[in-house]
């Protein structure tokens, strides 16, 4: 009985010995095939780039800059006292001739001040006319008293009684000389606000803009129409700062106006900008057109411009994606036996086919990363392919 009682407990084990092999037989697969899609297609999975090697070639440099149509001058046009709009004879595109009435405007006050200036002046001319009357009888008592002192009939205290009153009459002709002048002046001022109430044209060009219509009151110096001459129109254009090696006055303009996008127009950069954008980080520039298009572009129209510039001696160079900048540091992320090693480097001039020279930072045939699928780090897993489009296949 015992020995049955052992023999059923041994074949127990072994079937449970079995079992347990049979289940680590099915779940061992399972733990490495997960192990494994966790390993390629999971968060431990490695980053698929694709590289590029540092070669030498001979660039064009060339520079590429978004801009907009601008007018270097704009003349407005508005009254200098304080008015209320009458009339204008111009419309928005207007062509205008220099010194052509633009319109008129009615004042607020002023014929009222020239009323008032009018009563003034002749208030100032009778003033005259009294002083120069006082002045002509206080210099004839001089003379008389003089000639009585002469013979002794007249004291000397009054003779100098007289002396001051022809002193006291001369300045006050003379004041109101001062004043008469004064008053002249004003009215001359005043006149000359009337004669500015007509809105003359200083240039010759084109109405583009009417900023009040008749009945609106204006305050002196706002404007009420702003002209620019056709001639003086230029594009403003923004470079990167980083790619803006060589950027000079006199360099030849490539420009496409958007409106004219199959239409390549010749210019070239007028002045460069003393100033730049630090915010953007870009250089302005101002560039003139060869030939003015026809019809003008509207201003604020965009423009895409392309400076050519001297092409240069052969040179280290990679594609310009390869460039990556982590916290403010311009570099690449070279591949060194399989591992990431991000290198500051120093750029020179670029051109348009995306090639930029390497001053400094690595060496001709190494090995950078051109794209990947997401960010890199120092400690990321890679796997070179050849394209991202497909994975790697």
């Amino acid at each position: 009985m015992k020995q049955k009682l052992i023999k059923g407990l041994s074949i127990k084990k072994l079937f449970e010995h079995k079992r347990t092999m049979a289940l680590i037989a099915i779940m061992l697969p399972l733990a490495l095939l997960f192990l494994y899609v966790i390993l390629r297609s999971g968060p431990l999975s490695p980053i698929l780039v694709t590289e590029t090697k540092v070669t030498q070639a001979n660039i064009s440099p060339a520079l590429f800059g978004i801009g907009t149509v601008e007018a270097r001058y704009r003349y407005k046009v508005g009254p200098t006292v304080p008015g209320r709009v009458k009339q204008l004879h111009v419309d928005i595109g207007d062509e205008v001739q220099e010194g052509q009435l633009l319109g008129t405007m009615n004042p607020v006050d002023l014929e009222q001040r020239l009323q008032a200036q009018q009563s003034a002046l002749m208030r100032a001319k009778a003033q005259l006319k009294e002083a120069e009357t006082r002045y002509q009888f206080a210099q004839d008592q001089f003379e008389r008293y003089d000639k009585l002192l002469t013979v002794s009939s007249i004291s000397e205290e009054q003779f100098a009684v007289k002396q001051q009153e022809l002193r006291i009459a001369e300045a006050g002709f003379a004041a109101a000389k001062q004043e008469l002048l004064r008053q002249q002046a004003e009215q001359k001022g005043l006149q000359a606000q009337q004669d500015h109430l007509n809105l003359i044209s200083p240039v010759g060009g084109i109405v583009v803009s009417r900023n009040a219509e008749p009945g609106t009151t204006v305050v002196a110096g706002q404007s009420v129409l702003e002209i620019i001459n056709p001639s003086d129109i230029w594009l403003n254009v923004r470079f990167d700062q980083i790619h803006a090696t060589g950027l000079n006055t006199g360099l030849k303009a490539h420009i496409k106006l958007r409106s004219k996008s199959n239409q390549e127009l010749l210019g070239e950069i007028y002045r460069v900008e003393p100033i730049a954008d630090a915010v953007t980080e870009e250089f302005l520039a101002k560039i003139i057109f060869d030939d003015l298009p026809d019809p003008l572009p509207s201003i604020g129209e965009l423009a895409e411009v392309t400076i050519e510039l001297e092409s240069l001696a052969a040179s280290t160079v990679i594609p310009n994606a390869a460039l990556k900048r982590i916290d403010g540091v311009l570099g690449v992320w070279k591949i060194v036996d399989g591992d990431l090693e991000y290198a500051p480097v120093s750029i020179g001039a670029t051109d348009l086919d995306g090639l930029v020279e390497i001053k400094s930072g690595i060496s001709l045939g190494d090995s950078v990363v051109l794209h990947s699928e997401k960010g890199l780090a120092p400690n990321s897993r890679i796997k070179v392919v050849e394209s991202l489009i497909g994975g790697d296949k």
